[in-house]
């Protein structure tokens, strides 16, 4: 006579099973963080070598852009006269020069023609997933300003064509300011002013900001001791919505929150100190921060990439904002 399992003896063995699951299901997580963490390594990693050609090639860092209302224009070429944002200028360097050519027609004129604002949309709709972390979100477009400024842009079809744009979860280290002065009082009437005007002798002392030009011999402290790009601080909830004015624009916009950050903290006011991501907490609209534990990536001045601890001294982190401070700040 053939015996069978009893109830009890059923229910024992979907208990050990469900036990077993358990037990692996955080570390099966675990994981998955940790390929996700090493790929959002290796896109800064790319992104600090393509900083170096740029540089190589340039001879500056690629430039922070002129301002929100107006994106990447490759006729314009490298450096403070080019419109779009640093990501923007990376894009040949970062085997995508056929995105960075769309529109380029050779006008450089002050009224961009419809065929040039087309390919600024087309380029400006297009999501990259190096520029995106995978444990943040996924490489797609989002809403754009979250439907209130679109008719603002000078060189790109405005709404109601656009209302969707390619997002990016890394900024560039304007330095221990706690705004871009030459972005924050810089707001063109038309895109002919835009193009006209001269930055002024910028007191931001970091690599990457408005109209910025800064050379590789510029970074007096040392390229291992100065950030680059980093990862940025976001709100949980609104990494899908658009509605955070420090991520409401997109990768190739020029000079504004959503690529540009600050190391702008010292022991007494820490609202900027780096973060992770939680939700509740949206002082830190300037700082750097992602949503991995214990550490945020950054990309340094020599193109090598490295993990900051959100615990690191706010005077350490200050420092190795600037450029030229005169401390030569090693992370430890």
């Amino acid at each position: 006579m053939k015996k069978g399992f009893t109830l009890v003896e059923l229910l024992v063995v979907i208990a050990i099973i469900g036990m077993l699951v358990g037990l692996l299901l955080p570390a099966v997580q675990q994981a998955r963080e940790a390929a996700r963490l090493m790929q959002c390594n290796n896109h800064l990693k790319q992104m600090g070598l393509a900083a170096q050609n740029h540089e190589a090639t340039a001879k500056t860092y690629p430039s922070g852009g002129w301002h929100w209302r107006v994106v990447g224009d490759a006729d314009w070429g490298f450096g403070a006269k080019q419109p779009g944002g640093w990501a923007y200028s990376l894009l040949p360097f970062m085997e995508q020069n056929a995105l960075y050519q769309s529109g380029a027609n050779g006008d450089k004129t002050n009224t961009p023609n419809n065929t040039k604002k087309e390919g600024a949309r087309i380029c400006v709709e297009t999501p990259l997933s190096f520029f995106y972390c995978p444990s943040r979100r996924a490489p797609k477009t989002y809403p754009f300003s979250n439907g209130t400024n679109h008719s603002s842009l000078y060189n790109c079809t405005p709404a109601p064509t656009l209302n969707q744009c390619g997002k990016i979860d890394y900024a560039g280290n304007f330095g221990s300011r706690k705004t871009d002065t030459n972005a924050a009082s810089f707001n063109p009437s038309t895109y002919a002013n835009a193009a006209a005007y001269e930055c002024s002798d910028s007191p931001e002392n970091g690599v990457i900001y408005r109209c910025s030009k800064v050379t590789i011999a510029q970074v007096k402290d040392g390229t291992t001791n100065t950030y680059l790009i980093g990862e940025k601080y976001l709100l949980p909830t609104d990494y899908e919505n658009g509605k955070n004015d420090s991520d409401n624009e997109g990768a190739f916009f020029g000079a504004v929150n959503d690529n540009l950050r600050s190391t702008c903290v010292t022991s007494s006011s820490r609202d900027q100190c780096p973060a992770q991501d939680r939700v509740g907490y949206n002082t830190p609209k300037h700082a750097f921060g992602s949503t991995h534990a214990g550490a945020f990536g950054m990309a340094m001045c020599d193109g090598s990439a490295q993990r900051i601890s959100y615990s690191i001294e706010p005077e350490t982190h200050r420092h190795l904002g600037q450029r030229n401070d005169g401390e030569a700040v090693v992370i430890e």
